[in-house]
């Protein structure tokens, strides 16, 4: 039986609200998750001088969290196949908090590390089975929303969280803040304790065939392919976005925060406007959504010379990237019926490998080039995204 004719808890009458209850509950998980993986970017300095380390040191908190998050996804998923949906996001919000914890108490840089390493690993589990937690919620024909809903709470962790833990920490210190983290950690535990009923393992599969998923499955393997390439161009290009405004516009670091608000708030726009069209056809709305990738970063570097040009640069930028990731959900969904979970532990991966390779090609592109470059690179593989998306024939491949 597919995925998508069990999306739905049809064997426990649950009133719609309950069930947007449980979604929302997913999204604060989302939330939590996404603000502490990106919380020490804006701490990195109390940071590094609370615990006796450079800056660049300071920051493989960040690095060594999005490895653990990709690399160990699939086994986790996999090992844990049997296990009930709901217990399992418990514990991973468990996990988070006691994270969050320890990293607040921790004596010395190595223990933080540690506790990043391992929340990483749960923080990766978690974008594999949340999203289709959610989508089992709600009847079919609103699972597309409920996935745009979920999504939106990493445009939320971008505009309200970083800023949010930013403000504590000048008030109270970053152990404090990581302290009231591990709080909220708890409290969303508590959230999805009370408000999901249990979600039976549906679609996971053992390790070995987790892998030969794409091997078997050319619908799957030309979609995880069009979402490393819009991932790494995007991250690519996003990594040194900063540098590009202040070189190219003259942008105050004011600027540059209004800016990358602005872009979050598009990314929660761009979710829920392709909410209405990608689970009818993803694949039409991600072209439509890359092609938006795709004029954003020109028109950057045609008009990011003044700040109103690279204002709407920015919106247009966020808008496009929150749609396209919705759209790779849904497309993934397409391509994986049966297997979704496993499909999304792949796509986890690939997706995080992405990021770091964009960071890396990217950067290789700005010393080179200057920020300009970084830019031109991102433009060039969201191009290539684009061109894949065209280029794959409808139902290649077993659905």
């Amino acid at each position: 039986m597919s995925f998508s004719r069990t999306s739905t808890v049809s064997t426990e009458p649950r009133s719609r609200f309950r069930a947007w209850l449980g979604v929302a509950a997913i999204t604060a998980s989302l939330f939590v998750f996404v603000t502490t993986e990106l919380m020490p970017v804006g701490l990195l300095t109390p940071l590094s001088a609370g615990l006796s380390v450079s800056v660049g040191v300071a920051g493989m908190m960040v690095t060594l969290y999005g490895i653990s998050a990709g690399a160990g996804v699939p086994f986790l998923v996999a090992w844990s196949r049997t296990v009930n949906r709901r217990a399992l996001l418990a514990t991973l919000l468990a996990v988070m908090a006691a994270g969050n914890l320890v990293t607040a108490v921790s004596p010395n840089f190595p223990v933080v590390l540690a506790a990043r390493l391992v929340t990483g690993f749960a923080h990766g589990v978690f974008w594999a089975i949340g999203v289709a937690m959610a989508m089992r919620l709600v009847p079919g024909e609103k699972a597309s929303k409920a996935a745009a809903v979920v999504l939106s709470g990493m445009s939320i962790a971008t505009v309200v969280g970083m800023p949010l833990g930013t403000f504590i920490e000048s008030l109270t210190g970053w152990r404090a803040t990581f302290l009231i983290w591990s709080g909220l950690s708890v409290a969303v535990f508590l959230a999805v304790v009370l408000t999901l009923p249990s979600l039976p393992s549906q679609s996971a599969i053992p390790v070995r065939e987790v892998f030969a998923l794409p091997i078997r499955n050319g619908r799957l393997r030309g979609v995880m392919t069009t979402v490393a390439l819009y991932v790494l161009g995007h991250f690519g290009a996003y990594t040194f976005i900063r540098p590009f405004m202040e070189q190219r516009a003259g942008a105050s670091a004011a600027w540059v925060t209004g800016l990358l608000i602005v872009f979050g708030i598009g990314g929660a726009l761009g979710n829920f406007a392709a909410g209405h069209t990608a689970g009818r056809n993803p694949r039409a709305t991600f072209v439509v959504a890359c092609t938006g990738l795709v004029a954003s970063l020109l028109l950057l570097l045609v008009t990011g010379g003044s700040l109103v040009g690279l204002a709407v640069a920015v919106v247009l930028w966020g808008t496009s990237f929150g749609a396209a990731n919705l759209c790779q959900v849904n497309m993934m969904l397409a391509a994986a019926p049966d297997t979704f979970e496993a499909a999304m532990s792949l796509n986890t991966m690939g997706y995080n490998i992405s990021i770091a390779l964009g960071a890396l090609l990217g950067g290789l592109f700005a010393g080179g080039f200057g920020p300009a470059g970084a830019v031109w690179f991102g433009v060039a593989l969201t191009v290539t995204a684009l061109l894949t998306a065209f280029g794959k024939r409808r139902g290649a491949g077993p659905a």
